[in-house]
């Protein structure tokens, strides 16, 4: 049979039409997301292929990867092989993302990272296409990195295009769903019969007979199901070709599309179809190398069988490596095979990919279907796969969580509680389930190993494992005694007890035992060498400087902070302590008013979270930049690194984070977006202790009740947290505030205690901010000008704008109700111009009704930038505006600016939208003309 088209091209003239017109919009650098659905053999991936051969032949780059049912757990494979990164690759750029994904103490978004920094990179060189075909085969990490990249189209000159099928219907593939246009999510329909009756003409050169017809009809529209029936037809010799009609002779015609498939393949040669039987185990793309690996042959054996399949339209040469056709080519291979019997191969081929030194997920992969999910009469694990999960444990756990959990568990599953080797693979078990954020569940697991344990290390590890899910749980002082009794168990091992010691002394803090906390760190720290222990020295360290912050101490806090982030340079593995050192420093030396200084460390906190994928450390980074910006005055930045962190699910930060929006969106008079934060801010609050304090949320909650005219209930708000430990960098914040509403709703007392507390901040005399609150309060209690001016003074010296318009607007109106309107001028003058430059509008608009009465005012003044135009972009804006327009890259810009690419994409979309460009290519075009 000669075929004269490609037959899944028939009947979508319309996809085809969009897809054409997508690809051309790459010349003027815009990109575009799209998805296609449809059952198996409907034509989605002809479509793709049409696509790429579009953009090939235009010249641009083609991107091309699928997912894989074997495969599904393993991370970013598909975007692996659409970008050819593997072990034969020499770019070094992808020897940086294979180095990613092999570190063990590297997690896998970490190398997600670096992907995208090179889809960046490559797209700046180069506009391209990529295809991920069969997304409900791929595995998280993939769709979470074609997520990203879908919600940012309009930053590179990128087609992306994902084909799934309807089910199953994955929470992250229902969230992509959410964020591609529906105009750009095309399903394929079957296809109608008129079109049927031209795809069966040009596959086989004539027009369908009834009999044919009716046959072709059986078919249902679908494409691959109708090629193969024809096919099987021609292969029995059953169909007839008389003046341009094609008919129906005789033979068997397959009445579903797997018979068809099973119908093609039984034409085979029988080394061949053995061969292939090998390959489905590999899942459908494999390499040659590795099937001489699990087969024992070498490659020049093996390619007459492999040209036999090519030519029989079983496989397909994708460049570097060979494919099924379709995955229900393999499917059928697959499950041609007795369960018992694929068990074994799976195993046997694991065997052989081990004893080739293969990656540990490869070996993985073949186990996960000889291991996972064999509840009935599960067979006994070979001694050989023990001993390799044993040692493997902490890579497959750093590169594949979910995928190591599963296998040790089946495996614990398999031995006896006596095995020595049991509770060693519970304890990886437990520490991937607290990875997975199941706390309760690796808790629950390590309460049922410890009585059986009789390795001591791993009785200590255990419980390093349960202090960290007691922790996650809040049940600190159940904690402390579990890691009290385990110090206490003889036959520990020198470096496990230090952990625990360390681990105990983090938790004394928590239990308001400071001192105890400081003479535990200090003996760990005694017995650590210098160089050799940082991730013992990192954390005592950080105990020590958490406990001088408690004691107020915060220059002996600093000195800790220093020596945990130097304790730790150099360590790659310790990325996760760098960054917690880091952040911690930032938030000190912002407490410092070391603003200049705070901002760097942040940054570089961010940076490295950035480029080690650590997702949490970058949101808590941003969640103090997003302090810092509103401290300094910096809001429309602040606000910036709100919604940059807002997806943060540790319950302080997130509070701290939405207290500071709304914080903003209030003094800024923007009542609804106000309202927004709050209420996202509400669940994360109940979770946390009474005792903890979040000062931006509750100075926020305490402005909405004062917009609302009810100060005595804003008061109410900021007197709550009186009996809270450990606040003082909380409650600092709303002091002054607070005891100005004291006074206003004549409640002295309150005001007088709040006053007391505020001359009691400790290091007052090494922190301007500090000393300028305990002015502030005194002058607002005595009714007194002086000491409130001077705050003003203490303010501007710390670079705290709001505060000091504030105490200027409260030095400004004790002057004028003294009928000094002369002197209350230049205090009023000097609130009013850093509330317009903060776009502060409710402070402006509540000042000048104050002052009219004095005949004080101020020209009213524009207060926020135009929406749209060069005038609308902030300052980092046009910054890397300006950088886009010069033809960087967001990698690029962010190494320039020493900010994580995040941070850039957000600016980018923001840049484009208030320019109402759609693309950097007319981005650039536009700032040409300006220039």
């Amino acid at each position: 049979m000669t075929r004269k088209a490609d037959p899944r091209l028939v009947g979508r003239k319309e996809e085809l039409r969009l897809l054409a017109g997508w690809v051309s919009e790459l010349a003027d650098g815009r990109g575009h997301a799209a998805l296609l659905e449809g059952e198996p053999g409907i034509g989605k991936s002809a479509l793709l292929r049409a696509a790429a051969s579009q953009a090939a032949a235009a010249g641009y780059a083609v991107f091309s990867g699928a997912g894989e049912e074997l495969g599904q757990a393993f991370p970013l494979l598909p975007i692996l092989h659409a970008l050819g990164i593997d072990e034969s690759s020499t770019d070094p750029r992808h020897a940086d993302v294979l180095r990613a994904m092999g570190e063990p103490h590297i997690p896998p978004t970490a190398a997600a990272e670096i992907v995208l920094d090179l889809i960046d990179r490559l797209c700046v060189q180069s506009p391209g296409i990529l295809i991920v075909d069969d997304l409900h085969w791929a595995d998280e990490q993939t769709v979470a990195v074609f997520y990203r990249l879908a919600r940012s189209t309009t930053q590179r000159p990128l087609l992306l295009i994902g084909a799934m099928r309807p089910l199953p219907r994955r929470e992250d593939l229902k969230r992509l769903r959410r964020t591609i246009d529906r105009d750009s999510q095309l399903r394929l329909a079957p296809l109608p019969p008129d079109a049927v009756s031209d795809l069966v003409t040009g596959l086989i050169g004539g027009r369908p007979g009834p009999g044919l017809t009716q046959l072709a009809a059986g078919a249902a529209g679908n494409p691959l199901y109708l090629t193969e029936l024809l096919d099987a037809l021609d292969r029995s010799g059953a169909l007839q070709l008389t003046g341009g009609t094609a008919e129906v002779t005789a033979g068997h015609a397959p009445a579903t599309l797997g018979e068809a498939i099973t119908d093609r393949l039984g034409f085979l040669p029988r080394p061949a179809r053995d061969l292939l039987q090998s390959a489905a185990l590999l899942g459908g793309e494999f390499s040659a190398d590795d099937l001489a690996v699990v087969t024992a042959r070498r490659p020049a054996e093996l390619a007459p069988a492999l040209a036999d399949a090519q030519t029989a339209g079983v496989l397909i040469d994708t460049g570097n490596r060979l494919a099924f056709r379709h995955p229900l080519i393999r499917a059928a291979l697959y499950d041609a095979m007795a369960p018992a019997a694929r068990t074994a191969w799976h195993v046997d081929a694991a065997r052989a990919l081990r004893d080739a030194n293969a990656p540990a997920e490869r070996v993985a992969r073949q186990l996960v279907p000889a291991l996972v999910g064999q509840l009935e009469a599960p067979a006994p694990v070979a001694g050989w796969v023990i001993e390799w999960l044993v040692d493997s444990a902490p890579t497959l756990l750093a590169r594949t969580t979910q995928v190591a959990v599963d296998l040790l568990e089946a495996t614990a599953g398999r031995i006896q509680a006596r095995d020595i080797r049991w509770a060693q693979l519970n304890s990886y078990v437990a520490d991937g389930l607290a990875t997975l954020g199941r706390f309760e569940d690796a808790a629950r697991l390590v309460e049922r190993t410890l009585p059986e344990t009789a390795d001591r290390d791993v009785f200590a590890k255990l419980h390093l494992t349960l202090a960290r899910c007691r922790t996650h749980l809040g049940q600190h002082a159940t904690s402390l005694a579990e890691v009290a009794n385990a110090l206490a168990q003889p036959g520990i091992s020198e470096r496990y007890q230090r952990g625990l010691r360390v681990r105990l002394a983090d938790l004394l803090i928590y239990a308001g035992e400071i001192e105890a906390a400081e003479k535990a760190a200090h003996e760990v720290l005694e017995s650590t060498v210098d160089g050799r222990d940082a991730d013992i020295t990192c954390p005592a360290l950080i105990v020590l400087a958490g406990c001088r912050t408690w004691l107020g101490d915060e220059l002996g806090a600093l000195g800790y902070y220093e020596r945990a982030v130097a304790a730790v340079d150099g360590h790659a593995e310790l990325a996760n302590l760098q960054l917690r050192a880091q952040s911690n420093l930032g938030i000190l030396l912002v407490v410092l008013d070391r603003t200049e200084e705070a901002e760097a460390v942040l940054l570089r906190a961010q940076r490295l979270a950035d480029r080690t994928g650590n997702a949490s450390r970058e949101m808590q980074a941003q969640v103090w930049l997003a302090a810092l910006f509103l401290e300094t005055g910096r809001w429309d930045d602040a606000l910036t690194a709100v919604e940059l962190s807002s997806e943060t699910q540790l319950s302080y930060s997130r509070c701290q984070v939405e207290g500071a929006g709304a914080f903003i969106a209030l003094h800024r008079g923007k009542a609804v977006a106000a309202r927004r934060h709050l209420s996202a801010a509400g669940p994360y609050a109940e979770l946390l202790d009474d005792a903890i304090v979040v000062g931006y949320l509750w100075s926020a909650r305490a402005l909405d009740h004062e917009q609302s005219g009810d100060p005595a209930a804003a008061l109410g708000v900021l007197t709550m947290p009186r009996t809270a430990r450990g606040d003082v960098q909380e409650v600092e914040v709303f002091l002054a505030d607070a005891v100005r509403l004291a006074v206003t709703v004549g409640d002295q007392a309150t005001a007088a205690e709040l006053t007391a507390r505020a001359e009691a901040l400790p290091s007052r005399e090494v922190i301007p901010h500090r000393a300028a609150i305990a002015m502030h309060c005194r002058g607002l209690l005595d009714g007194d000008p002086v000491p409130i001016r001077e705050s003003a003074d203490g303010y501007a010296a710390a670079r705290r704008p709001l505060p000091q318009a504030q105490a200027l607007e409260s030095a400004a109106a004790l002057l004028a109700e003294r009928g000094d309107r002369e002197a209350a001028r230049e205090p009023f003058t000097a609130a009013m111009d850093i509330y317009a430059g903060l776009g502060a509008a409710w402070d402006l608009a509540r000042a000048r009704d104050r002052f009219r009465r004095y005949g004080l005012r101020r020209p009213t003044r524009r207060l926020t930038r135009p929406k749209t135009g060069w005038e609308a972009l902030t300052a980092a804006e046009a910054q890397v505006a300006e950088l886009v327009a010069a033809g960087l890259s967001n990698p690029e810009i962010a190494e320039r600016l020493v900010v994580s690419r995040h941070t850039v994409s957000k600016h980018v979309g923001q840049v484009l939208a208030k320019l109402q460009v759609r693309s950097r290519v007319e981005l650039a075009r536009l700032a040409a003309e300006r220039a």
